[in-house]
């Protein structure tokens, strides 16, 4: 692989890793797989690009190819490629667990709407309007009744000062 090749894979990769960021998980698989073209498979370089991939495929819907690409990961000839291959596998093929419906909360899909429908989304408050928040009321701290104060010398502070005295005292005749 020649360095303006690999040069390019590397740039290739980091759009990806960018677009993946960002959350465009379609955009990312597309530069990843450029990238994948561009460099050998075999490599470290290549071993990082399909790994990044697999998470690329799976946010995309795409378990069946994450799966199948992690299998061929854990006989990449890179150790450390190797081994995130086995634990991307790992967490891929674990079981779903299931829950329940109250828990979660449904987001609905804003690339599926008409503009009719972003309008009417826009009125109902979703679509970039501001809501001012109304400040909380601070609580009323408990008031105490005079009575109930104990104003007994418990006799801690004398004993405290006479132990300051005793460490200034000591410090001196030490000095």
């Amino acid at each position: 692989m020649t360095d303006d090749t690999r040069d390019r894979a590397k740039t290739q990769y980091a759009s990806g890793q960018t677009a993946f960021e960002r959350g465009n998980y379609r955009e990312a698989v597309e530069c990843f797989e450029a990238a994948l073209d561009l460099a050998k498979a075999t490599t470290p370089l290549g071993g990082e690009i399909q790994t990044w991939l697999v998470n690329a495929y799976s946010a995309v819907g795409r378990q069946s190819d994450a799966i199948a690409l992690c299998q061929a990961l854990t006989r990449h000839p890179d150790l450390e490629t190797r081994k995130q291959g086995k634990n991307l596998l790992y967490i891929l093929q674990a079981p779903q667990l299931q829950r329940p419906t109250n828990w979660m909360t449904e987001i609905p899909d804003l690339d599926k709407l008409s503009t009719e429908g972003a309008q009417s989304l826009g009125q109902a408050g979703y679509a970039g309007t501001k809501t001012t928040s109304r400040p909380r009321p601070k609580p009323e701290e408990p008031t105490i009744d005079p009575s109930e104060i104990n104003r007994k010398d418990n006799g801690f502070l004398w004993a405290a000062l006479v132990g300051v005295a005793l460490i200034l005292g000591g410090l001196l005749w030490l000095s």
